[in-house]
């Protein structure tokens, strides 16, 4: 049985970024991959959700695993506390600003960037929010530590970062593994080794980088 994986991109963007990530978790790890597009500046959160509902209940999936970029996680991460009656299955937060961030917050006082960041954006990263994964699906975190983005204009980082996101706005309580790994916020998105670490959270429930080794076998001879 072919396992279904859902992609969820972030702000801007339309999934077509994602292409070598979703062929990479088909190609190596034989994932039914469907991209979830939705209009990133002019809907609601709300909708957004009810529209990824939609899609699952049509591919009617045994096991649903659920990548998010960005946005794409937080997207995920209402979705299951608004529909948390799910297929069994995984998730991975690529880059995703669970906690907070800056550079949305810096931007939004700019007045031409404020309008460009959209209402899903308004809801969740403008306002004080506490969140915490508490649903009963094992959630993986990859960060990037290389800092290449626009987002480091805004945000003025002192901290470890993936040009948009710093590593610290990831950490999201409750999550089961967390990795960082050097990259960029798009340059996830294009790494085999972001792929491979997506897809062996996705078939073992932790990273292949955090896998702890092997108790090394010893031989005691009697003398």
């Amino acid at each position: 049985m072919r396992e279904t994986v859902v992609f969820v991109h972030g702000l801007w963007l339309s999934g077509h970024e994602a292409l070598l990530l979703r062929s990479r978790l088909t190609r190596e790890f034989g994932y039914d991959v469907t991209t979830f597009r939705y209009p990133t500046v002019s809907s609601s959160m709300a909708e957004v959700t009810a529209a990824l509902q939609r899609l699952i209940a049509e591919l009617h999936p045994k096991v649903l695993h659920l990548v998010g970029h960005s946005l794409g996680g937080l997207v995920i991460y209402r979705l299951l506390e608004r529909f948390p009656e799910q297929p069994a299955g995984r998730a991975v937060f690529l880059g995703t600003p669970a906690v907070a961030c800056r550079a949305a917050e810096c931007a939004a006082r700019l007045e031409w960037a404020a309008s460009m960041l959209g209402r899903c954006v308004a809801e969740e990263l403008l306002v004080q929010r506490e969140r915490r994964w508490s649903v009963a699906r094992p959630l993986g975190i990859i960060a990037g530590a290389r800092p290449i983005g626009l987002g480091r204009f805004f945000a003025g980082f002192g901290e470890a970062n993936d040009g948009t996101i710093a590593v610290r706005e990831t950490r999201l309580p409750g999550a089961t593994d967390h990795i960082t790994l050097p990259v960029s916020h798009m340059g996830m998105l294009l790494s085999a080794r972001v792929a491979r670490e997506t897809g062996a959270f996705l078939r073992n429930g932790y990273f292949a980088l955090s896998r702890p080794e092997p108790p090394r076998s010893s031989s005691l001879r009697s003398s």
